[in-house]
């Protein structure tokens, strides 16, 4: 495009681009053409003498300005195809103007991002390479609409906010700039000025597909060119792998503390090691998937991630994006699907990040009444701006895409939820209907999970949602949020209370562990021992089981067993498959010395066989959410601490009997009822030698007898092991 300007600039304008206050530079610097043919004008502060170089010949441009303002007239010929030659410090270098290339933001990405339809705007938005006009270097985009200049800086320009000023596109509120040469690796901040002059702290790119390794905080230039991807196999079997009626179990982890390396200053596994050592291990324990606590980028690592401010960015404590994806792919090759927590209910306050971007409250609530989490000290996401929303979905849109994600697991869900969360009276404001309810959030999920489940049917989405809502993972049509599936936080405390009870006691606490049934079916359940139930004093699952050595990791492979059997999908935290003793802590390994002991390595062999058991037997998983799939035999032996329920298939006559008794008795001739008659075998025993219990078992297994019981038909006499879970099934 052809840019007209007067030849001769006034004094105003040359100062306001050296003090680089300038907001429309392409309206002074590059090629312009005038009554007087063209006229070329360049920055740069950094050289003594500038002349613009070409196929017809050279031009010097004498300074016009002592803090390095060139100007002078460019004949046709050398206007249409030019470079620039500074003199640098006694040296010669060569570079292109950034200022001579046209917009290349189009029309239509302007119309969808003002629309709030561009569902893709990680393609525009940050920073891209590219060629363009045959030039190759790095197109940035960056959405900050109230500020009154905006550069890229960086150890190009010498971190010089006044060397390389973006372009205001008005209609969207976004600044665009190519700039030649600058290739992967290329570090950058963007440096702004507000609507009242002042200027803002560096911010890295809200689109940065990478960062610097914490504490530094600028964004990398990132090459995500598509992979040739060697998970082909996973991914054509991803809807069916990740659907309600599969086997699933997850295995939740911290990246940077599943394992150290203790004789390298105990440094974290690189995404490269972990490729190799977690998806083997993984494999090994039969789940069939693993979930990643944040990985965004964050710059405090105690908040586990929890806290990000790069969002399309993989932490680099790590690697680089690519060695992530090497870590997703070689979990896909080994048959185990990719979660992660994606954290879309807050952000931190650092000033990098997106508070305060562009001298306004842009992503953010302006009243903290409705912007501000007092329990993390973090902002809220301003749900009713539709740039906002844009910028979460197309989040959530880019992980599937450009890394194989399978699952979202939106972490805070409640938070989001509820105006009055966490709030005392006065500290929150009302609906447009005088109630608690954050409408413009439930919007948001429910378009977010609409958005997903529509370009990637095979995803899945997965809330972290303590309260009582209703319809959490039902359809948006029938007025739920939308999700595919919603952690039990109510299971999870109710069973964990019952389980710390003496056994002498847990006859007073017997509703702790049937309670669940009454809604075990109102929601597509996960059962989650998470991290959360690990950390702040609350010691491990291990350590809340009361008893001796031997009763602590009899009542936790009982609970385990209970878990596996119990109607929903299953989530263990690292480190509890084998009966971690001490609390979790983010700066150190898990105590994989503990498997020295033949307790703990009858925990970890109890975990592998249970998920074995979980995926092999379809009664144990494919109406983990139906009520057609659960049948109690009997939840009223309180005084002797029993259980005994069924689990069914779409065969119904393909089903197992699960006895729990949790108290250190052992039963001898406890009968139990049973629909069929036949001989019934044990498939699981949590009190078996192989796992550290007692071995008192029911031998070559147990005959149904002509005796009605318990409302069933036959009945059998059964020995129940002390403090343990078994598993029957109809030979």
């Amino acid at each position: 495009m052809t840019k007209t300007h007067p030849i001769t600039l006034d004094d105003a304008e040359i100062e306001s681009v050296v003090a680089g206050t300038h907001g429309d530079p392409f309206a002074i610097l590059g090629p312009h053409h005038g009554s007087a043919g063209w006229h070329l004008r360049v920055f740069a502060p950094e050289a003594a003498r500038v002349w613009a170089i070409g196929p017809a010949g050279e031009t010097e441009l004498p300074r016009v300005h002592g803090a390095g303002f060139f100007a002078a007239p460019l004949s046709d010929a050398l206007a249409a195809s030019y470079r620039l030659r500074l003199a640098v410090g006694g040296r010669m270098l060569e570079r292109e103007d950034p200022y001579r290339f046209p917009v290349l933001l189009g029309d239509l990405d302007i119309h969808l991002l003002m629309e709030g339809r561009h569902l893709r705007t990680f393609e525009k938005l940050g920073a891209h390479l590219l060629v363009a006009d045959g030039v190759a270097g790095t197109h940035f985009v960056v959405w900050a609409p109230n500020a009154s200049r905006v550069s890229v800086v960086g150890d190009f320009n010498g971190w010089d906010g006044r060397r390389h000023v973006m372009r205001l596109r008005h209609n969207a509120g976004v600044w665009e700039l190519f700039i030649p040469g600058l290739a992967n690796g290329t570090h950058y901040k963007y440096e702004l000025i507000d609507r009242h002059g002042a200027l803002l702290p560096l911010k890295a790119d809200p689109y940065g597909h990478f960062a610097e390794v914490p504490p530094r905080t600028a964004s990398i230039v990132a090459d995500l060119a598509d992979r040739d991807w060697a998970d082909g196999g996973w991914m054509a079997a991803q809807a069916k792998r990740n659907d309600r009626h599969a086997p699933i179990s997850i295995y939740e982890v911290h990246l940077g503390s599943w394992m150290r390396v203790p004789e390298d200053g105990n440094r974290m596994l690189t995404y490269v090691e972990l490729a190799d050592k977690l998806s083997a291990y993984v494999k090994d324990m039969g789940f069939t998937h693993v979930e990643f606590l944040p990985v965004h980028e964050h710059p405090f690592s105690g908040s586990w991630g929890y806290q990000p401010v790069g969002l399309f960015a993989p932490t680099s404590r790590h690697g680089d994006p690519d060695d992530f994806r090497l870590l997703i792919e070689r979990l896909h090759v080994n048959g185990i699907g990719v979660i992660i927590d994606w954290v879309a209910g807050h952000f931190p306050r650092d000033a990098h990040g997106l508070h305060y971007f562009d001298g306004t409250h842009l992503y953010e609530h302006e009243d903290p009444r409705l912007g501000l989490h007092k329990d993390w000290d973090t902002y809220i996401y301003n749900y009713g701006r539709t740039e906002v929303c844009n910028f979460l979905y197309s989040n959530a849109l880019y992980w599937i895409e450009h890394y194989h994600i399978d699952g979202l697991r939106v972490d805070a869900v409640a938070s989001m939820l509820y105006l009055d969360y966490s709030r005392k009276a006065g500290e929150w404001l009302p609906n447009r209907h005088g109630g608690n309810e954050n409408l413009e959030a439930i919007d948001f999920l429910r378009r977010m999970n609409e958005v997903v489940y529509a370009e990637h049917p095979g995803a899945m989405t997965i809330a972290e949602e303590s309260t009582a809502w209703p319809g959490v993972s039902k359809p948006t049509w029938t007025g739920g949020l939308g999700f595919g599936f919603k952690w039990n936080m109510g299971w999870m405390h109710d069973t964990l209370d019952y389980f710390s009870k003496d056994p002498i006691h847990r006859r007073y606490h017997h509703d702790k562990l049937t309670f669940g049934l009454l809604y075990a079916f109102t929601e597509n359940f996960v059962l989650p021992l998470s991290h959360d139930e690990v950390v702040h004093g609350k010691g491990s699952i291990l350590g809340r089981m009361p008893g001796d050595e031997w009763q602590r990791f009899a009542n936790l492979r009982a609970y385990y067993t209970f878990m596996w059997t119990h109607p929903g999908k299953k989530l263990l935290f690292m480190g509890q498959e084998f009966g971690q003793q001490s609390e979790w802590n983010c700066e150190e390994s898990l105590d994989w010395d503990v498997l020295r002991y033949p307790l703990h390595q009858g925990v970890q062999r109890l975990v592998r066989d249970l998920n074995r058991l979980y995926r092999v037997e379809p009664s144990l998983h494919q109406l983990d959410h139906d009520p057609a799939g659960f049948a109690w035999i009997d939840c009223n032996d309180r005084d002797n601490s029993v259980l005994s329920y069924m689990r069914k298939g779409f065969d119904e006559t393909d089903f197992c009997i699960v006895i729990c008794n949790l108290t250190p008795v052992v039963r001898y001739d406890y009968r139990v009822g049973v629909p069929l008659g036949g001989d019934y075998r044990e498939v699981f025993n949590s009190d078996s030698q192989w796992y550290g219990g007692s071995n008192i078992h029911n031998g070559d297994g147990c005959t149904a007898e002509d005796e009605p019981w318990q409302g069933q038909p036959l009945s059998m006499a059964v020995t129940l092991p002390p403090l343990a879970t078994l598993v029957l099934k109809r030979a």
